[in-house]
């Protein structure tokens, strides 16, 4: 961290989607916005990261970081307030051995084996969405396109053009916020002035562009709660399924991650005058021990419990990255994703000083 008598670094934060994995979010959020070191510039979000931005700026712009930590846990109460009365619950034997997996479910199983034959438009003409009274409830739209001490980026998919929309303050609302978690399969697509819009998962999750080029912080923290390794391969049809969806909600960001790392060194080695890229300095928050051992199932289990617990887990992680890496903000990157190049060929005027970055990483 900075040193006490030094202005707080400016940061942006991207935030993964992941179902109530965000609760893991919300931990790291809360623990870095008590940080007086740490300014929060602009944030990105998709999905459930995407309720935790809103959440984020509205706190920032009617009362500052405490308001912000106290709009994250509202939320997060309120979604494990309505999951009392989801069918979904865990089994008594996890209950009794302390999992947290619903794959045991009889209303899981049930609703995942419907819901590969029977699209949102058959099962919920009405286009019923549970989130819909919650995000309406907890948010104060106006807040939110109104700050001016945080931007805000929320990332959906266009149905039609499958590309990402990228949503900005001006025009965020309970819509577009709806828009970023729709998942097809649960929900009829959001339509938004005659477009129709999916997860912003499948284009960005989250989106890093918005953040580099439209804001002035240079050090870029990613909370990551979607493994991109698991060990062992996926043998049943649900763990393949599982599987394919962490591919692809991961794709986008290994894809950014390649691209700005490829252009940050393409245009060191120019010389070219471009600082936003030439400083960028990027930083991931992320488990590696117990997110990526529970099972995709937990990601609709919004049990108060596990929210609770999720949270705590967030601010352990938080907390030790700050004691490991927190005096790199501000000063140089304390995260290199050396793993995108594993198998893809580097230009070759890059690909010495590339070899010799990995090493020092």
């Amino acid at each position: 961290m900075s040193d006490k008598d030094s202005p707080p670094v400016l940061v942006d934060l991207a935030l993964q989607g992941g179902g109530s994995h965000g609760a893991f979010t919300w931990g790291v959020l809360d623990r870095l916005l008590e940080e007086p070191g740490i300014r929060i510039n602009a944030l990105s979000g998709t999905s459930a990261g995407a309720m935790n931005a809103c959440a984020v700026v509205e706190g920032l712009a009617n009362g500052g970081p405490e308001a912000a930590r106290d709009n994250l846990q509202a939320y997060w109460e309120a979604v494990g307030q309505a999951a009392r009365f989801s069918p979904y619950r865990r089994s008594a034997f996890e209950r009794m051995t302390g999992g947290w997996s619903l794959a045991n479910s009889p209303a899981f199983a049930w609703a995942r084996t419907m819901l590969r034959s029977v699209s949102p438009y058959e099962f919920n003409p009405f286009d019923i969405n549970p989130l819909r009274p919650i995000v309406e409830a907890q948010f104060d739209f106006d807040a939110i396109n109104d700050c001016r001490s945080a931007d805000l980026f929320l990332c959906a998919t266009n149905v039609r053009t499958g590309r990402p929309k990228i949503f900005r303050q001006g025009e965020i609302t309970a819509d577009a916020v709806l828009a970023s978690a729709c998942l097809p399969f649960l929900s009829q697509a959001v339509e938004i002035d005659g477009e129709a819009y999916w997860d912003g998962g499948y284009m960005g999750n989250p989106p890093l562009f918005p953040l580099i080029d439209e804001s002035e912080a240079r050090d870029l923290i990613i909370v990551q709660i979607n493994p991109v390794e698991r060990a062992g391969v996926p043998r049943t049809a649900w763990e393949i399924d599982d599987r394919l969806n962490e591919i692809t909600f991961n794709s986008s960001l290994i894809k950014e991650l390649r691209a700005l790392f490829l252009l940050s060194e393409t245009i060191r080695e120019g010389g070219l005058e471009r600082e936003a890229y030439r400083d960028a300095r990027l930083h991931l928050i992320a488990d590696t021990d117990e997110l990526p051992s529970l099972g995709a199932s937990t990601k609709m289990n919004a049990e108060p419990e596990f929210l609770d617990h999720l949270h705590d887990l967030g601010r352990r992680t938080a907390d030790k990255w700050l004691a490991d890496h927190g005096a790199k903000l501000g000063r140089n990157s304390s995260y290199t994703p050396d793993f995108v190049f594993e198998e893809s060929l580097m230009p070759a005027h890059l690909e010495n000083g590339l070899r010799k970055k990995m090493r020092r990483g």
